[in-house]
């Protein structure tokens, strides 16, 4: 199990994770595309790489927007695995 970051280390991690915010306790993202298979498609692409990390998104989409949150319930706050997941959705996205 991954441990669990201090506030420092998420303020840093944020500080190099485009469009990402702090919400509630979790890791937060909007992502916007130009339709809905656009938007799916990054969900497909994402989910394949949660699925490698065995980390897996809160996530809703409605059209062309799909919303994130990360967490890691097991570790009862944020931990490296939500950092690496962001950072892989931003690249699958382009950002």
């Amino acid at each position: 199990m991954a441990d669990r970051l201090t506030d420092g280390e998420i303020e840093d991690a944020l500080a190099g994770l485009d469009g990402w915010t702090l919400e509630n306790g979790k890791l937060n993202r909007d992502f916007k595309f130009a339709n809905f298979v656009e938007a799916f498609g990054f969900m497909t692409s994402a989910a394949i790489e949660a699925e490698k990390m065995n980390h897996h998104p809160e996530w809703f989409n409605v059209y062309s927007k799909v919303s994130v949150q990360l967490v890691t319930h097991s570790a009862g706050g944020i931990t490296s695995l939500d950092v690496e997941l962001a950072r892989k959705m931003n690249a699958l996205a382009g950002t």
